[in-house]
């Protein structure tokens, strides 16, 4: 049984970390991604890392656009961990929001706001 993962934010942090799983975590099913850049531009950045390279697997996976991380469709989609890679929701708070739409865990990408993130 494999742990199913959702990526918010696919940027600098996100594209890498996305890209890592599919090339060494057969454990590992991103279900989903959350950015709200347009689908396209999304995959050209994919592919044409000025970083890491080309990436030409053909992937599939659910492609979401929704600011507001509560209303993210985790439940539905039985994300057992987020990967936080947007910056924005590096607090309790924040991450609590994701719990709030169905996660189980959040790992956040970002240094964390609060003390009570360890």
């Amino acid at each position: 049984m494999s742990i199913k993962i959702a990526i918010n934010g696919f940027g600098r942090i996100g594209r890498p970390t996305f890209r890592r799983i599919l090339d060494n975590h057969p454990d590992l099913e991103v279900v989903a991604i959350n950015d709200l850049t347009d689908n396209k531009t999304l995959v050209h950045l994919l592919k044409y890392d000025s970083i890491y390279g080309r990436y030409d697997k053909e992937i599939t996976c659910a492609m979401l656009a929704e600011a507001e991380p509560e209303k993210l469709p985790w439940k539905k989609l039985e994300v057992d961990i987020v990967l936080e890679c947007t910056g924005r929701f590096t607090d309790l708070q924040g991450a609590k929001k994701h719990i709030k739409a169905g996660a189980k865990k959040v790992i956040i990408s970002a240094p964390g706001k609060d003390q009570e993130i360890p």
